[in-house]
Formats: C-alpha cells, structure tokens, sequence
C-alpha cells in the first residue's frame, strides 16, 4: 500500500476546505452505494456484493469520523483512525465467518446483476480516490481514507472478474473466493490503519508508512 514519492503532503491532518468538501461528497456516495448494493445483493444472492455493500456501510461510518477528528490533536485523530481500523477488523472476521457458512447454502449468484452493480461501484470508488488522490498521504486519521477508497475500488474489479466466471462456470465458487478475498483485504488496511496510528500515538509524531 504504497504511497507516492512526493513529500509536500506527509503532515497533511485535514484542516482543509476543499478537503472537507470532498469527504462530504465521498460520504454520500457510499451512502447512496450501500442501499443500491445492499438491494443488489439480496436479488443476485452474491455474497461478494453483500461484502462490498458492508464495505460503504463501513466506509461512510468512518468517512464520518474522519470529519469528526479533523482539526483536533494528534492523539484524538490517531484514536479515531484505530476505531476505524478496528472496524475494518471487524467488516472482515465477519465476511470470513459468512462466507465460509454460506459455502454449503449458496446457489449461483445472478452473474448480470453481479457484473452490472459492481461495475456502477467501481466508478464510485474510482471517483472517489481520485478526488483523494493529492490527500492519499498524511496522518493516519487522511490515509485511511485513501486506503479504503483505493481497496475498494480494487475489490469491485474483482466482483466484476468473479461475474464473468460464476458466468463462464455457473459455480458460485467465484463469487465465495472473491468475498474471502475482500475479507483479507479488510483485515490487510486495518493492519496498516492501526501500526500507523499506535505509531503516532507512541512518538507524539505524524508517522508515514
């Protein structure tokens, strides 16, 4: 998860306008994003798209909290950057667990409405790390933002992938791989989330990593 080399950004804590602008937008798309694939994934019976709708649940939840902290000291946004970490923890253990119940009881998920809907998402996500691109570095309170927008965006090509397979197969075993998949990819940012904000809570300091 790899920053770019540029170093006129890496104490950036928020305190910005446009900023704020931006997580206003971002926190209605994924709003907007989990109702439609939350719907979705109840028609579709795709468990992928049922962890990508918790996944902008999750994300407007703590997009929220990253308004909250802006503007507060260091120690107030690393605490709100390890809630939001532990809440990826928690997103992902509880797509693991579900995913591997719904092995035995899946049928095959509608591979269209898998395909149309993660399409629609991906564009939702992109937008959206694009208008963070030049605030993807910075506290752990401002990266955690553009880690989950990039993932995110990451993880609708691989629903849209799963799609063209359960498609190609007629096996719901794509999409079950596929939500494993954003599962791990929770648990990774979290990872990264909480070693940069117990980093910063330790040295008083803005910690890139």
């Amino acid at each position: 998860m790899a920053a770019c080399g540029c170093d006129s950004n890496l104490q950036f804590d928020g305190v910005s306008k446009s900023y704020i602008k931006i997580l206003w937008v971002i926190i209605g798309i994924n709003a907007v994003m989990f109702f439609v694939e939350t719907g979705a994934s109840m028609v579709s019976e795709s468990m992928a798209l049922r962890a990508d709708a918790l996944d902008f649940l999750g994300d407007s939840l703590t997009y929220t909290l990253t308004l909250l902290a802006i503007g507060h000291s260091l120690r107030w946004r690393a605490s709100a950057a390890m809630f939001k970490g532990i809440m990826l923890v928690l997103m992902g253990v509880w797509v693991l667990g579900s995913t591997l119940y719904r092995v035995f009881v899946l049928g095959i998920p509608n591979e269209m409405i898998m395909g149309s809907v993660a399409l629609l998402a991906f564009f939702a996500n992109a937008g959206s790390a694009l208008l963070l691109l030049k605030y993807r570095n910075g506290d752990s309170n401002v990266r955690s933002v553009w880690l989950c927008s990039r993932n995110d965006a990451i993880g609708n090509l691989a629903v849209m992938l799963a799609a063209a397979v359960v498609y190609q197969t007629q096996s719901h075993w794509p999409d079950l791989i596929v939500a494993f998949l954003m599962a791990l990819l929770f648990l990774h940012s979290a990872f990264l989330i909480l070693r940069q904000a117990i980093s910063e809570l330790n040295t008083g300091q803005v910690i890139n990593v």
